[in-house]
């Protein structure tokens, strides 16, 4: 593969995410994409090209269905805008396709803009109910994601003598760091006794030991390296970027060769980013990272397939805080979606606070 051109984030806007019923999905919207042009300091018209990222529209609100969304409640028209679905990597998703568009020179200035509306539903529908109704006629039925994380935290506990203590104090971690975030659901640190002492889910993963539904939006504005100007522009660079689609939620029950102690598409996509970045040794040479939390068990499992640790060495890392705020490589410390919630289409949970350190910790000179 050829050196990728480096392409840098000029701005960025983040909602707050939570049950916000008093603002509807253009609302949404508009709050992530004004404020993120705000933040790079140029007009909307100077957007080129865009993709709207939204999981599941099909929920609720019936919006996202089409780069339409995005036009209208911005008037950001005669410009290509693409609709991007890939469940949880949709918002990723999004972002890559802007970045290998500017790679290929096809727009000057691209906008990723993620947004999920999953709280205004009965309760009735779930996305559980839309998998059922929508999935597969067969290996849907009955299948729920913390039934199956679950499995993954029970072999790691059998295989690595990981304890539901270690399991539980990844959502003690997040929740302090989610405290330390306004954008965040829950800005409200709890122990370790209210996180296993929660209602059972799905042995051995608690209420707290999962994310919520929630609704949000991010957005980036993105451009060529080349075209960033440092006097108006904080710039940070996407060195590396990769996805990988690999075994699937379910079919790991039908896959002889599954330990469920990893997950493929990770360590895949990692190498990819890796490769690309030039990091050959991720725990030396990464100071901050923000992973999917979903279920506590899957922050621990991403340690390992991210190469933070050895195989069976990611409990080591959260009993010796290395993840926490202030440890050797802080993991989540937007408070992740333990704390911020899970709008699936909308990937920026970690973004405003990341971007924030981030650029807090830049020399004066790199700014």
């Amino acid at each position: 593969m050829k050196k990728q051109q480096d392409i840098a984030i000029i701005g960025i806007g983040v909602t707050k995410f939570g049950e916000l019923f008093h603002q509807s999905y253009d609302d949404l919207v508009r709050d992530a994409a004004l404020q993120a042009v705000a933040d790079a300091k140029i007009p909307m018209d100077d957007i080129g090209a865009a993709w709207l990222s939204t999981a599941f529209p099909e929920i609720g609100v019936f919006k996202g269905r089409s780069g339409m969304d995005l036009c209208e409640p911005l008037s950001l028209y005669n410009i290509p805008v693409t609709r991007v679905s890939n469940f949880c990597a949709s918002g990723a998703d999004a972002i890559r396709n802007a970045v290998n568009a500017l790679r290929a020179g096809e727009c000057d200035v691209a906008m990723a803009l993620g947004v999920e509306k999953l709280r205004d539903r009965q309760p009735q529908d779930s996305i559980v109910k839309m998998m059922v109704e929508y999935g597969h006629p067969f290996l849907q039925k009955g299948f729920t994601a913390a039934g199956t994380f679950a499995v993954y935290a029970n072999r790691m506990m059998k295989e690595f003598g990981m304890t539901r203590e270690d399991i539980s104090n990844v959502s003690v971690k997040n929740h302090y760091h989610g405290s330390l975030n306004e954008k965040a659901f829950y800005q409200k640190p709890c122990s370790i006794d209210e996180v296993m002492k929660s209602p059972m889910v799905a042995n051995p993963l608690t209420v707290l030991d999962s994310c919520p539904t929630t609704d949000g939006a991010a957005c980036v504005i993105l451009v060529r390296a080349e075209d960033v100007d440092k006097k108006k522009h904080k710039p940070v660079f996407i060195k590396g970027i990769g996805l990988s689609v690999s075994t699937g939620w379910d079919l790991p029950f039908f896959d002889p060769n599954h330990d469920f102690l990893s997950f493929e598409a990770t360590r895949t996509a990692a190498k990819m980013a890796y490769k690309q970045a030039g990091i050959t040794k991720p725990i030396d040479e990464i100071d901050l990272i923000e992973v999917h939390d979903c279920f506590s068990i899957v922050e621990l499992l991403t340690y390992e397939d991210l190469g933070l640790c050895k195989t069976g060495e990611a409990k080591d890392l959260i009993r010796g805080k290395e993840t926490q705020l202030g440890g050797k490589i802080p993991v989540n410390v937007s408070g992740g979606l333990l704390s911020c919630g899970h709008p699936v289409g909308e990937p920026g949970s970690g973004w405003w606070l990341k971007w924030r350190i981030i650029y807090e910790a830049m020399p004066v000179n790199a700014r």
